[in-house]
């Protein structure tokens, strides 16, 4: 028995433990209430989803505003991997009209890339027969849904080289760009990857309510909430479509680049790199098969050779050895050479590669007709030249010459991954030569061969400069961006300055048009010739050395072409190159830049020209060699495809 006063205690206890238990249970409903919003946040997760809603990409322009490339509205599979459960497999794969084992394959490979936890892209979908199904049964598959995109796609199917191609994301971006999420597109080369910002444009988010079965029925608060997607800006460039096709016709089946841009803007109006290819095959289902057989491809198509694509110039570099020699004084115009069709002056005789008989008497014959002679004489004399104390100095000028005429060095065209070229200078040769070297040495520099070495680009950038007498923009493609911002129109404008050369004079640079303007009169381009329009233009044929096979092998000679047209008031300037063509400059680059000059001053060719184009186009100048590396390759992928098949059916 307890006393009152005990019995009183303990239902005071008693009273303070229940208080005690009430106050906790409520601090605790407060806290998960009012204090964290964790069970809040899983709530309204399981009940709303948030949709991103991915903007479309910019449009690329050509110069008539007509879309070189476009969006086309697509549907994406997403899997995210961790959530991909509980569900009948054999009947999504079934829908998706794949077997079970290829769909293992593909997503175990997807999860290998980035792990389970990230929504992957797992195919697109184009069948409106499976989009259908698959929108009627997404309730049933978890962790799987459906995104509406774009994809580009190229209505003309030209300018693969310039436009570029985007890709999905990896780990290596997403590690570079930390405003970029998995299953985010993003521009890989070409003017999507150097205007990617611009073209973008910038995600939304929509709220959309889900029921108990994983259904959308609805916009959370009316959409009130949602976030509309902006898109990117769009490109207005200087390529005229009429010639980037033509271009890249006369580059079928063959490995070379074409460029030509107007010389008075610096303005672009073709770039074509070959072999060429369709730029639709870099987009939809199919994306990843196409990039691995055009990676793979011997000839590289992938390869834009306009900007990355070095070549020993060869003659087309005689008409800026003529300018530096007229320059330092070491010539005049009427500087004349005894020449029996070689230079002996080292002692070994070097023959010219035309005959050239009477050519080494002045200066505009020898370019007109190309004289190796002269031009190793006149070498011999910038670097020996007596004003400096030895050849490395001589050396020096000429590279500095080169440099400032944008050789062997990036001009910063609005395009990735552009390559500098290499102009040697006096370094090398002090490690190559153990005693003192000269002129003899390295005369193959004078002809614009050795170890010089220039992309296509920088052979326009030279054209335009002589046709302009001294000056040039840097090579651009985007002209304009629609609603651009300050730091857009910041890119622009280094594209609108104008670069003086030196202080050359105008006579000079008249000099050597006049010279060229004989090269299509008079000399070894006569076959470039076209009615009525006044072409100052310089060819080149350039000895082609390739390690074949553990060897050294001469292969045909690549040919090369440099011009612009009219003479007096010049609107189009262009380079040519063409691997392994053989013949001379004027048999295969110099008839092609003849032709896109014609479309572009006269709008159209010919019939005459029509064929001429049409059998060029049809001419196959692949190296066999290359064929056969392809063949050979191609034969040992189908046979490990089909012992791949036999050990599966074994299993």
């Amino acid at each position: 028995m307890f006393s009152p006063q005990q019995g009183a205690q303990r239902s005071y206890i008693l009273q303070l433990f229940v208080i005690a238990s009430i106050s906790i249970v409520f601090l605790r409903f407060f806290y998960l209430q009012v204090i964290t919003s964790k069970y809040k946040i899983i709530a309204f997760e399981n009940a709303v989803y948030k949709k991103i809603i991915y903007p479309d990409r910019g449009i690329i322009f050509d110069r008539e505003d007509k879309p070189l490339l476009n969006n086309m509205s697509t549907y994406y599979l997403v899997i995210t991997p961790k959530l991909f459960k509980n569900m009948d497999t054999s009947y999504f794969c079934s829908i998706l009209e794949i077997d079970i084992e290829s769909f293992k394959k593909k997503l175990n490979a997807l999860i290998y890339k980035n792990g389970i936890y990230r929504p992957v892209i797992f195919q697109t979908v184009f069948s409106e027969k499976i989009l259908g199904k698959l929108q009627e049964n997404m309730h049933q598959f978890n962790g799987v849904e459906l995104e509406e995109r774009t994809m580009r796609y190229y209505p003309s199917r030209v300018g693969s080289s310039v436009l570029g191609y985007v890709g999905e994301v990896d780990s290596g971006i997403l590690k570079k760009h930390n405003t970029y999420a998995l299953g985010d597109y993003i521009g890989l080369s070409g003017l999507e990857n150097f205007y990617e910002k611009t073209l973008k444009g910038v995600k939304g988010i929509s709220y959309v309510i889900r029921d108990n079965k994983n259904r959308q029925i609805g916009a959370y608060e009316g959409g009130s909430k949602d976030l509309p997607a902006l898109p990117g800006k769009n490109l207005r460039t200087s390529i005229s479509l009429p010639i980037q096709a033509l271009a890249e016709q006369l580059l079928q089946n063959k490995i070379g680049s074409i460029v030509a841009c107007d010389p008075q803007t610096g303005s672009i109006i073709a770039m074509a790199s070959g072999p060429v290819y369709d730029p639709n095959l870099l987009t939809g289902q199919n994306r990843n098969v196409n990039f691995s057989t055009l990676f793979k491809d011997e000839t590289s198509p992938l390869l834009n050779r306009c900007i990355k694509g070095t070549y020993s110039p060869g003659s087309t570099f005689k008409p800026i050895e003529a300018i530096i020699g007229l320059q330092e004084g070491v010539i005049t115009q009427n500087s004349g050479f005894n020449c029996y069709g070689a230079y002996t002056y080292c002692g070994k005789p070097f023959s010219c590669t035309h005959s050239s008989t009477g050519h080494a008497a002045n200066l505009r014959l020898a370019i007109s007709n190309s004289c190796n002679s002269y031009f190793f004489h006149l070498f011999r004399m910038i670097v020996d030249n007596k004003k400096y104390n030895d050849p490395a100095q001589g050396l020096a000028a000429w590279k500095k010459y080169l440099n400032d005429f944008g050789l062997g060095r990036k001009l910063q065209v609005d395009l990735p991954y552009e390559v500098s070229g290499y102009v040697p200078d006096s370094i090398r040769y002090n490690k190559f030569f153990i005693s003192r070297w000269n002129s003899c040495n390295i005369s193959s520099l004078g002809i614009g061969q050795g170890e010089l070495s220039l992309t296509p680009l920088q052979l326009l950038n030279l054209t335009t400069i002589i046709a302009n007498k001294g000056y040039y923009y840097t090579p651009h493609f985007v002209n304009s961006i629609d609603n651009s911002n300050e730091d857009e129109e910041m890119i622009l404008s280094k594209y609108k300055k104008k670069h003086v050369v030196t202080n050359i004079p105008a006579s000079v640079y008249q000099d050597i048009t006049d010279a060229m303007e004989d090269v299509v009169l008079f000399g070894t381009a006569r076959s470039a010739a076209i009615p009525g329009v006044k072409i100052c233009a310089k060819t080149g044929t350039v000895e082609n050395k390739q390690l074949v096979n553990g060897a050294v092998v001469k292969l045909p000679n690549h040919s090369l072409f440099i011009a612009f047209a009219p003479k007096d008031t010049p609107t189009i300037a262009i380079a040519v190159a063409i691997e392994n063509s053989g013949g001379f400059g004027a048999t295969w680059a110099a008839p092609m830049a003849s032709l896109l000059i014609e479309q572009y001053l006269k709008k159209e060719l010919r019939p005459e020209r029509q064929l001429q184009a049409e059998k060029i186009a049809n001419a196959n100048l692949i190296p066999q060699y290359l064929l056969q590396k392809k063949k050979v390759r191609e034969s040992t992928e189908k046979q490990a495809a089909e012992n791949n098949l036999k050990a599966v059916a074994t299993d």
